[in-house]
């Protein structure tokens, strides 16, 4: 029991270093945890799941996915596809079955596999993983566009791939005789009524009593997690594997619901999913013996080769024909197919019961699908970014800073800022508030930016920072802790508050985002300053004209807000961990008519006021 208590915490630990260790270095996460299940299972033989856990360990890897499905239809608006809806249908209703078929062909001609371990191999290899492309997206920051094609297929083919390989599966067992016709007549409408209108009705259900009040706050992520896997178990009763185009339905549902609490539930089902996916890909990589490996031959991977360089991208651009994506978008889509772990965990299902059937090539399809799953992670992990910069349809090479609030001081950053080529943008509910900035050809956006609208209408994954620099220092806190979990605390600043308010006024310190400045200066005191004659200037530092002599050259009150590294990575003065080094930018906040020593003026340095 205490071996199996160390193993289970050695996974969870081992997911969460894979994922922070691919937050640190830029890697893809799912790399690192295949390496991390390989080593911990037909490497060593520390883990062997199917032992070590026994009978529950199928079940809770089902359970695990059908949360992570659910997850991922929680990111599913339809707003967001407003202009590639057309592109999205055409790829699952007409490039999914495609896939299928080929897919299918190539298993048996060019793998060698049997027609029936080739057609349900094929149906599988239908999905596209949105346990893999979501940490891939994250990491990429693809153009909004591109990204919104990968993640509806990923999320969407998933639970259909499941299903064609159900309903192949049945076909099969009926002629072999194990099941009747009018079993699969039944059974498949049935399930199918039940998955899509029980997973809406479940959806509506619970929004009827989280809007009104029935469910405490506390308990809404509980009651929702319980409803999820209450509502898979069940539909798998009728039809397996239905369950998962339950949870979807179930998570699409709520994602296009008005709930003001699905934002925090949306945070805390990431948190959850994410230890989830670290885990079971762990588990399912360790699940694979080194016989199953050496099964893997020269036709297992001309098909894979097949797979990658011809079905995949013949079938997204047959699918997209006059679907009104351009070219780059339909390549990058037609390339980007990452299987995950559905495909391997329906495999595992699904090849053991063949071999019961007689049919020994049902233990070479889970090897097949895992030399899958480890050539695209691999090949579209590590080129996902590269190919994107080539198509031009990254969102941003540089980070981005947004602005809150259209002050005049505000505008007069954002003039400044795209000199250090950072992209940046102002936002603010009032017209007049962001006039000259819009005058000054600096993107802005006009509304509010907590409203959902926002969200859509601006893309996010262009802006690494954000600065909160309205009149309210209540409002400014609200946008820093709203943005946090989404830009990371360190990355949320906001404009010091009004020092002069009562102990009774100031808010909690779990609330807002960083000071901007060391010196905290107010809102009220910047604006003063900006009546007043200050200016934002650039100054590069060089080797003879260092931070020390920099400081030298400066008048006591001026405000250094941020640098630019060689790099091009952005450090804000007030988080800083060392000083500005040679070839970095200072950005910095003084008087126009500075009282600089003669000694400095004579040094060499780049400045721009």
């Amino acid at each position: 029991m205490h071996e199996l208590a160390l193993k289970i915490a050695l996974i969870c630990s081992a997911g969460i270093l894979a994922q922070w260790l691919a937050w640190r270095f830029k890697l893809p996460a799912i790399v690192l945890l295949l390496a991390a299940g390989f080593i911990a299972g037909p490497a060593t033989g520390f883990l062997d799941p199917e032992v070590d856990f026994g009978e529950i360990y199928r079940p809770l890897i089902s359970l695990a996915v059908a949360v992570i499905l659910f997850e991922g239809g929680l990111t599913l608006n339809f707003k967001e596809i407003s202009g590639t809806s057309k592109a999205v249908r055409r790829i699952i209703l007409f490039g999914g079955p495609l896939v299928w078929l080929m897919s299918a062909l190539s298993a048996h001609y060019i793998g060698g596999l049997s027609w029936t371990t080739s057609s349900i191999l094929g149906a599988i290899l239908v999905v596209t993983g949105p346990t893999v492309i979501m940490p891939l997206l994250r990491q990429a920051q693809l153009s909004s566009r591109p990204a919104t094609m990968l993640r509806w297929e990923a999320i969407i083919n998933d639970p259909i791939g499941a299903m064609f390989a159900v309903l192949t599966f049945e076909t099969i067992l009926i002629m072999h005789g194990d099941h009747a016709v009018s079993d699969l007549i039944v059974t498949i409408p049935l399930a199918l009524l039940l998955a899509v209108g029980g997973g809406w009705a479940v959806a509506r259900f619970i929004q009827w009593l989280f809007i009104r009040g029935l469910v405490a706050e506390y308990l809404k992520v509980p009651v929702l997690l319980s409803a999820v896997l209450l509502a898979y178990a069940a539909t798998n009763m009728v039809l397996e594997e239905a369950g998962l185009v339950t949870v979807t339905v179930m998570g699409v549902a709520l994602a296009n619901a008005r709930m003001a609490s699905l934002s925090e539930i949306r945070r805390f089902k990431e948190t959850i999913t994410i230890l989830l996916v670290s885990s079971v890909f762990i588990l399912l990589t360790a699940s694979l013996s080194l016989d199953e490996i050496k099964t893997i031959d020269w036709r297992a991977l001309a098909f894979v080769a097949s797979l990658l360089f011809v079905i995949r991208p013949l079938a997204i651009f047959l699918a997209t024909i006059g679907a009104g994506a351009t070219w780059q978008e339909r390549l990058l889509t037609g390339w980007i197919a990452p299987r995950g772990i559905v495909a391997v965990a329906v495999t595992g299902l699904f090849g053991a019961t063949l071999v019961d059937l007689g049919d020994a090539d049902g233990t070479k399809m889970v090897a097949v699908t895992f030399a899958v799953v480890v050539a695209t992670i691999f090949l579209h992990g590590f080129s996902l970014g590269p190919v994107a910069r080539l198509l031009n349809l990254k969102s941003a090479n540089k980070p981005g800073i947004l602005i809150v609030g259209g002050s005049r001081w505000a505008t007069a950053l954002a003039r400044k800022v795209p000199e250090l080529d950072i992209p940046i943008m102002v936002a603010d509910k009032n017209w007049n508030r962001i006039s000259d900035a819009r005058l000054a050809n600096i993107p802005v956006h006009y509304g509010e930016v907590l409203s959902e609208g926002a969200h859509h209408a601006i893309d996010f994954n262009r802006f690494s920072y954000l600065i909160a620099a309205s009149d309210n220092d209540a409002y400014n806190a609200l946008v820093c802790t709203d943005f946090g979990p989404d830009f990371g605390r360190s990355h949320v600043f906001q404009i010091s508050p009004d020092e002069t308010k009562a102990d009774r006024h100031t808010m909690h310190f779990t609330l807002g985002g960083r000071p901007l400045t060391k010196s905290g200066v107010s809102y009220w005191q910047l604006q003063a300053s900006e009546s007043s004659g200050w200016t934002f200037q650039v100054t590069t530092l060089t080797a003879d004209f260092g931070y020390d002599a920099y400081l030298q050259s400066r008048r006591e009150d001026t405000i250094i807000l941020l640098w630019v590294k060689s790099s091009g990575r952005l450090v804000f003065a007030a988080t800083a961990n060392s000083d500005p080094s040679v070839d970095d930018r200072i950005l910095s906040y003084a008087p126009q008519v500075l009282d600089v020593p003669k000694k400095a003026q004579s040094n060499p340095s780049t400045e721009s006021t």
